[in-house]
């Protein structure tokens, strides 16, 4: 007898998998904290930062260079303020440039 294996949508096994599904859980919060403070971040930046994890409290920022990140390191005290008005707190902020390699 064969096994056949049929392909399920991303989204049911998320679902489906606890592991995954903390994986989802952990994206969406870090989506969201994202476009928390996304009207904080000067607007000729706002492309150049990307939702990075989530790990035991500290949320990571990717960012595309470090000049990007200089001025975000300024703007951590101002996001994490108002992350906590908005429930959405965390312990640290940390800003991380993101190697491009081809």
């Amino acid at each position: 007898m064969q096994r056949r294996h049929q392909a399920i949508p991303l989204q049911q096994a998320a679902q489906e998998s606890p592991t995954f599904a903390r994986l989802a859980s952990l994206v969406r919060e870090s989506s969201a904290r994202l476009t928390a403070i996304r009207s904080l971040l000067p607007a000729p930046l706002r492309a150049s930062v990307q939702a990075g994890p989530i790990e035991d409290g500290c949320w990571c920022l990717l960012v595309s260079s470090n000049a990007v990140a200089a001025k975000l390191r300024q703007l951590v005290p101002a996001f994490q303020a108002h992350l906590n008005q908005k429930d959405l707190g965390v312990s640290s902020i940390r800003i991380k440039v993101q190697n491009r390699t081809l």
